[in-house]
Order: structure tokens, then sequence, then C-alpha cells
């Protein structure tokens, strides 16, 4: 089988870094079009310089890398240095990366890449808040129905929120912008923080990457080291909850997770509760379904996935 067609859409963040090594790490089954930065985790800047250090990192010279957009879309910007350092991924200290970021704006890629490509071939994966999705939609409906798939870290139900009491992060940031995302029809896949706090690290498995004892090797380890330390005081767990890999490992391995067809609204007017998504886990609505929400994850299996396939780079 031909490898499957995406687009990365991403704002790094540790835990963002090592999805893109998990996806750079799998060309026989994912051919990475394009890797698309938005500002979230950190500022724009920092956001497109993070996924070229990746990709050098990684190797993967080849995949090019495009700058979205640098705030959403009727908000001020929300950022996440408190969590992930002033560089998006501070931990050992990085060198400036040299491959070129692309001329051209990453939401025009998106639309070209999509509108010029036969229908159902290409998946969009969003690690991040939903703007650069969500302004090429606005840009050219037309693209819509040409969408594969939609695989998404974003939202929770059961576990609450993250950055507010209701909302988790990505959704908070650009709660417009996943209303459109979630509102439009494309076949969606969100894995939310219901999934991704059952992926936790722990020392046996960061110690993993450490053992290969290559630069990705230890840049896996001291990233996942860096990000461990805000969520193990905040939730008090043993370890932290890999976000991010998650959507790779789901395009990867979709045995590894379970979910349900239902229907998820997004709260775009109150104070309150504004980027909570609303997920009718019970079916108890007539709201028809419109995404597959994720709910519970073979984590020996993820992290097998994520140890074997990092290992090769």
């Amino acid at each position: 089988m031909a490898p499957r067609k995406i687009i990365i859409d991403t704002d790094p963040g540790q835990d963002d870094a090592v999805a893109l090594l998990l996806a750079l790490a799998s060309p026989e089954d994912l051919d990475v079009l394009g890797i698309t930065a938005v500002a979230g985790n950190v500022p724009l800047p920092l956001t497109q310089r993070n996924t070229r250090i990746v990709c050098e990192l990684s190797g993967r010279t080849d995949v090019p890398v495009f700058a979205g957009c640098d705030a959403p879309l009727v908000r001020a910007l929300v950022t996440a240095e408190h969590v992930h350092g002033k560089t998006g991924l501070d931990g050992p200290p990085l060198a400036a990366p040299t491959i070129p970021l692309q001329e051209q704006h990453a939401v025009d890629f998106i639309v070209e890449t999509l509108r010029n490509g036969p229908e159902g071939t290409v998946t969009l994966c969003p690690l991040g808040p939903l703007t650069n999705i969500a302004t090429a939609f606005q840009k050219a409906p037309d693209i819509i129905p040409k969408v594969a798939e939609i695989v998404l870290m974003g939202g929770a139900y059961f576990e609450v929120g993250n950055i507010t009491p209701a909302a988790e992060f990505n959704i908070y940031v650009d709660p417009e912008a996943a209303d459109i995302v979630i509102s439009s029809g494309a076949p969606i896949v969100m894995l939310p923080l219901d999934v991704t706090h059952k992926a936790l690290t722990s020392k046996a498995r960061v110690d993993a990457f450490r053992a290969f004892g290559t630069p990705v090797g230890d840049m896996t380890a001291a990233w996942t080291d860096f990000f461990e330390r805000f969520d193990k005081e905040k939730y008090g767990a043993a370890g932290a909850p890999l976000h991010d890999p998650c959507v790779i490992a789901y395009l990867l391995d979709p045995t590894l997770f379970t979910g349900r067809h239902i229907n998820v609204a997004v709260e775009i007017t109150s104070e309150l509760t504004l980027g909570m998504t609303v997920a009718d886990w019970w079916r108890v609505t007539d709201r028809p379904p419109n995404a597959l929400f994720i709910g519970d994850v073979d984590d020996a299996g993820f992290f097998a996935l994520l140890t074997d396939r990092v290992a090769r780079l």
C-alpha cells in the first residue's frame, strides 16, 4: 500500500517535536507533503523555527516547512511558555536551523495541495490551534470535500480542561477556528485529553529513548524530561502525557485506539466555558455525529511503536 499523504500543522512544543519525529521516521507509512507552522505554544517565529530544527535533527531536510497564521482568527494569542519554556523547545541548547523556510504562506500551501490533488488523498494532521486549517477552509471552501480526513489533537470531555477549567489548550487558543473545522463536514478524528492523559511517560520509557545512543534519542529524552516537570507537578502523576504523538500513532496503527463516533460542538460565546468541546459521549442529543472521539489507548503498544520508530532516526 502506498504511504498515506499527510500535511502536519503544528506549534512545537516538545510533544509536537516528538510527534514530528515519529512521522518523519515512518516514510513507508506516511508521505509528509509539508509541515505548516501556526502560532500556539509559542509565537509563530518560534514555531516555524522549531519545526525546521526538528526536521534537521531527523535528517528529513527534504520536507518543506511553511509559516502560517501568527494570531487566532478574532482573539489575542494565548501561549504556553509556562509549559514549554521560552523557546517552545527548552531543554538542551539548540543550534539555529539551516534549512530554509518556504516563501509560500502555509494556508496557500494547504489550499493548493488539496485543490490540485485527487479527492480523498490528503489527510490533515493538526497538532496545535486550528487557525491555519480554518483559514484555508474559509478562503477556499471547495477544498473541504477533498480532505481525506482530519486527525487532530485537541479537546477534552471527561478530562475537562488543561488551560481553563473547561477547555483544552489547542481549542481554547482559537475556538472560532475549531468551530469552523469541527463543523465543516470533513471526516474528523479527535485525540482529546481523555486519551492523551493515558499515554504517560515513565522513567523506563524515557530511558529507552536515551538508550539509543543517538542525537535523536538523547534529544527526545531531554525534551521529554523537560516536558514532564510541569505535568508531574500539575497532575501528580508519575509521568507526562505525550499528547501530539497520539495523532501520528493513530495514523500508523489505529487499532491501538478506541472511541465513539459522536457529535462534538465547540463553545465560542461563554466566558466561563469558552473553548469547551461539548462531546455527546452518551448520545443524549439529536445532534448528528461529526467526529470519532477517541477515549482510550493501548499505552504499552503506543510507546512500543514510538520507541521503535524514533530509534530509526
